[in-house]
């Protein structure tokens, strides 16, 4: 069973993400609430995905990203950044860091999944 870290630090988005996933009935899901959190989570937890919200305290999504494109054990996870921010600029901005995918909240569950699909496929 693959496995997806979904950090988000709105505990009612983080449950909404978390809820879409498991309809799907093929994931594990692994919950941080905050960048640091995800940082500690990903040394012991052999993720196939990462979902993250950009505005986060301390560690915020783009520094997440950031850190797992110039980690040699993350490089290759793909990472979905699901924001407000929903200008072109921080979408190209989120994207240039290495995300695979970029979605505006509020998203349709639908949506999120045909990219989880998608990127897990």
């Amino acid at each position: 069973m693959k496995k997806i870290l979904v950090t988000e630090d709105s505990a009612a988005m983080r449950g909404l993400i978390v809820s879409t996933l498991e309809e799907m009935q093929c994931f594990e899901v692994v919950e941080a609430c905050n960048g640091f959190e995800a940082l500690r989570a990903l040394p012991r937890e052999k993720v196939d995905l990462i979902i993250t919200d950009i505005n986060m305290p301390d560690i915020n999504g783009l520094d997440l990203v950031s850190f797992c494109r110039t980690n040699p054990l993350y490089q290759q996870t793909p990472v979905i950044i699901i924001s407000t921010e929903g200008s072109e600029r921080d979408r190209e901005k989120g994207l240039a860091l290495g995300a695979n995918a970029y979605l505006i909240k509020p998203f349709q569950p639908e949506e999120l999944q045909q990219v989880v699909r998608h990127l897990l496929d």
